[in-house]
């Protein structure tokens, strides 16, 4: 620890940061400035402000907050998205450390910015995957292959990465957890959160995430963020025959 620039933390709960950090063994007792400890998790914007404070006091150490966005196959490439809330000079001194990473970092500003950029970015992305399942089912169920939908709408308005990775595991039903949707349902909550606290309606996300918590009550927390489109199997009317 002594000859380390940074400390680096990507946990799936705010406790086991917390704990991380500052429990009986945590990095805040050895931390010394001009260490940095740079979180990777994404927990709640002002559990992360609270935390910045305590390593402060407890250590002289900064705290970036630096959640990602990509999920795991940007992660093995180093093409990850980075949004990144901490002091500008910390930011420069850790570039490299951010490029070897990503293929996109931004500092969006101090200390919890980075976190607040990915509440938006969990919110666009959850209501995402909803609409895609939504219009997979329709597709299925006026009788055209799912597959086709991805180049039917290939440089269009409704074209996207997103789309493009799980059109195909729609048509295939392979929802093998990629990200699990236990993970986006605890997201979307801070979401909710967060924007309860700045006064933001969320109408498309409240109903997103009805939906998602619907499903996870018929079992699908482990499960893939995309097998939301089980929850449109489960609703779905039997179909009628075309003329």
């Amino acid at each position: 620890m002594a000859g380390a620039d940074a400390v680096l933390l990507n946990l799936p709960t705010p406790v086991a940061v917390e704990q991380a950090v500052f429990g009986a063994d945590g990095v805040a007792q050895v931390m010394r400035p001009p260490q940095v400890l740079v979180d990777f998790s994404t927990i709640e914007v002002e559990r992360c402000r609270a935390f910045a404070a305590r390593l402060a006091q407890a250590a002289g150490c900064a705290w970036i907050d630096a959640p990602v966005s990509g999920g795991p196959p940007a992660s093995a490439e180093g093409k990850l998205a980075v949004m990144a809330g901490g002091p500008a000079d910390e930011m420069e001194r850790l570039a490299p450390l951010f490029a070897d990473i990503s293929s996109a970092f931004t500092h969006v500003g101090p200390t919890g910015a980075g976190l607040t950029a990915k509440m938006v970015s969990q919110l666009m992305v959850s209501c995402l995957y909803v609409v895609l399942a939504e219009g997979a089912k329709l597709a299925e169920q006026a009788g055209i292959d799912v597959a086709s939908i991805p180049a039917c709408v290939s440089g269009g308005h409704a074209d996207g990465e997103l789309l493009r990775q799980i059109f195909p595991r729609f048509a295939e039903r392979d929802f093998r957890p990629r990200a699990y949707t236990r993970q986006l349902v605890k997201d979307m909550h801070m979401v909710k959160e967060l924007a309860d606290a700045a006064g933001a309606p969320t109408p498309m996300m409240d109903e997103a995430l009805r939906l998602y918590d619907r499903y996870v009550a018929l079992g699908g927390s482990e499960r893939d963020t995309s097998a939301i489109l089980e929850l449109y199997d489960h609703d779905a009317q039997p179909r009628h025959a075309q003329p």
